[in-house]
């Protein structure tokens, strides 16, 4: 009998747990185009970053900026970030949090949901479709949200043949670092051409360094982007993200082609 009421109190405990999760495909579902503002230190392409603000002042100031989610790269080695910064900053914002690292392998996804993910990002590229369709639904299974990136077509098919809720583009070819912001618009012209099914929920990602940039993107009909550098270079990451909001919903830049397409 006592054994019986520890196991329910535990299940309860676990369900619990599993509920106190924020959700980033809401954030990405509301009206308008959503930002995922980034906190991170270095990257192989820029070096370590210069900043004056700890990441609790950065996300302080990334949700009076008014961003929906914040992305925290936490690879050791070539980023120079860290995991606990997710346990740091789980409880200091009610935003949804992606962890954005290269998963590989079911650890890291428990680690992540212990240490206060609400998402966490799978490369297509890093993973073969039997790890990636496995990381999906184990990442499901203990609460967490995946987001999915791809960088070209085979990817973009790869991962609409999985359960993924959230795709992301990203322009920069993890190859040689380059940029391409054609990379969402064309990948989002191939999403547009398959008439009558639903598609996921798309995140562009990397390659911003201006509000032209974001509002490009924008009209290019994704549901939100991500912002790492251009922010975390900011002295002033707050005004900058209001100035990034303010440009993509300029004249509703991306409204309407949203609209259609989810119809």
């Amino acid at each position: 009998m006592i054994l019986q009421k520890i196991i329910r109190e535990k299940e309860r405990e676990l369900e619990l747990m599993k509920r106190d999760r924020r959700s980033l495909c809401a954030a990405l579902s509301v009206p308008g185009v959503s930002i995922i503002a980034e906190i991170k230190r270095a990257s192989p392409s820029r070096g370590i970053i210069e900043t004056s603000l700890e990441p609790a002042e950065r996300l302080q100031a990334y949700e009076k900026g008014g961003a929906s989610a914040i992305s925290v790269v936490t690879d050791k080695k070539f980023f120079h970030g860290d995991a606990g910064m997710l346990r740091l900053l789980r409880p200091r914002t009610s935003l949804p949090i992606l962890r954005k690292d290269f998963m590989i392998d079911p650890l890291q996804l428990y680690e992540s949901f212990f240490l206060g993910a609400d998402a966490v990002l799978l490369i297509a590229s890093v993973l073969e479709q039997d790890r990636l369709e496995a990381m999906l639904e184990k990442a499901r299974s203990i609460g967490l949200e995946a987001l999915v990136e791809v960088h070209d077509e085979e990817e973009l098919f790869r991962a609409l043949d999985t359960t993924a809720e959230v795709l992301g583009i990203n322009n920069r070819n993890l190859e040689d670092f380059s940029v391409d912001l054609g990379v969402t618009e064309r990948l989002m012209e191939v999403l547009r051409s398959r008439t009558g099914r639903k598609r996921p929920l798309v995140v562009a990602e990397s390659g911003v360094s201006s509000v032209e940039d974001a509002r490009f993107l924008a009209e290019c009909g994704v549901d939100g982007i991500l912002v790492g550098s251009f922010l975390v270079e900011s002295p002033r990451p707050q005004e900058r993200l209001k100035e990034i909001l303010e440009g993509v919903t300029a004249g509703g830049a991306g409204q309407d082609m949203r609209s259609h397409q989810q119809a």
